[in-house]
């Protein structure tokens, strides 16, 4: 079974930065979990709809409207391990950030993802 270990969160304040990184492990190389994989990044807040936000497989990525330009996913396929860097944070940014792998490279921000991290809090203060 994929397991997924985020890290990174913090408290900044409004226009500051944070990189959160997401380790996968426990899993069988290519039986549950493999480079052509997608790994992504979603944000929920309390009382809010869960919200995609980025993903990354070996043939695209993508960005939630929200993030872009501010945003970066990037990945170390050899760590199986997923990064995204926030800057010019805002305070609307505040959520618990979680980790997502799908098989298959071709995901999407709104399709099923098939494993879960536990999350880590961002707080951006104004």
């Amino acid at each position: 079974r994929v397991q997924l270990a985020e890290s990174g969160g913090g408290s900044v304040q409004a226009g500051g930065s944070l990189r959160l990184s997401c380790a996968a492990s426990g899993f069988i190389d290519s039986i549950d979990f493999d480079t052509s994989d997608c790994m992504g990044w979603f944000r929920q807040s309390p009382g809010q709809e869960r919200e995609g936000i980025a993903l990354i497989s070996p043939v695209r990525t993508s960005y939630a409207d929200s993030v872009t330009g501010r945003f970066t996913i990037s990945r170390d396929y050899a760590k199986s391990t997923v990064h995204l860097q926030m800057n010019n944070l805002k305070p609307e940014d505040t959520a618990t950030y979680i980790c997502a792998v799908v098989r298959g490279s071709y995901c999407t921000l709104r399709g099923s993802w098939d494993h879960w991290g536990q999350g880590t809090q961002v707080t951006v203060s104004s």
